[in-house]
């Protein structure tokens, strides 16, 4: 069986919106698009193509299969792991309005069967099921135990405003650090993976 694993860019505070350019999603009068931007380097570079080169198929959200579908297919390069894998595995799509997805090869999941349809596609595949982005997909996977592990690349910048990853009212969730690295830039890359509900303690006597 594959397994899902969740890859999110975050600022200090949590801002996973816009993360690559200032018209890349200004939902909410969000001005701060491109934030990432400053922080790329070399390092950050390597561990994403290590994550693409796992990558046996794709789960993302409407709004950033839009996102991808306007860029990677001008952007290919059979030699670079991202839009090699991004151009020519199945991607599938959690939406209820898209109907022909033109970017393939992908199908649309109807949200009303995605938790079936996600056990079924990891039980037909050894490698990974990779989410990038998409917001509310990930909120929805979170809240469903249905992530097998979180990637977060945490950027050295604080916005104070934007969509957040982590909403108020998530499951109370434990997970384990399993891998973890520093880039040039000072961007810090954790790897998580859960481990159950959060328990909790006490320091009094």
């Amino acid at each position: 069986m594959g397994k899902l694993t969740l890859t999110t860019f975050l600022t200090l505070d949590g801002v996973m919106q816009a993360p690559g350019g200032p018209d890349e999603d200004r939902s909410g009068g969000f001005a701060y698009g491109g934030w990432l931007v400053p922080f790329a380097d070399e390092g950050m570079g390597e561990f994403v193509n290590e994550l693409f080169g796992r990558a046996e198929a794709f789960l993302l959200g409407r709004r950033t299969y839009e996102i991808f579908a306007s860029y990677w297919p001008l952007h290919d390069d059979p030699a670079d792991p991202v839009p090699n894998k991004l151009n020519r595995l199945p991607k599938y799509i959690a939406s209820t309005t898209l109907k022909d997805p033109e970017w393939g090869p992908a199908a649309v999941v109807d949200g009303e069967h995605l938790q079936a349809e996600i056990v079924r596609i990891k039980d037909a595949m050894d490698g990974e099921l990779q989410v990038h982005g998409s917001g509310q997909l990930a909120q929805w996977l979170l809240a469903r135990d249905l992530v097998d592990e979180l990637n977060l690349l945490v950027f050295p910048v604080f916005l104070g405003a934007g969509r957040r990853l982590f909403p108020t009212g998530g499951l109370p969730t434990a997970f384990e650090l399993t891998a973890s690295r520093t880039t040039g830039s000072g961007t810090a890359i954790h790897t998580y993976r859960p481990t159950g509900r959060a328990s909790f303690g006490t320091f009094a006597d």
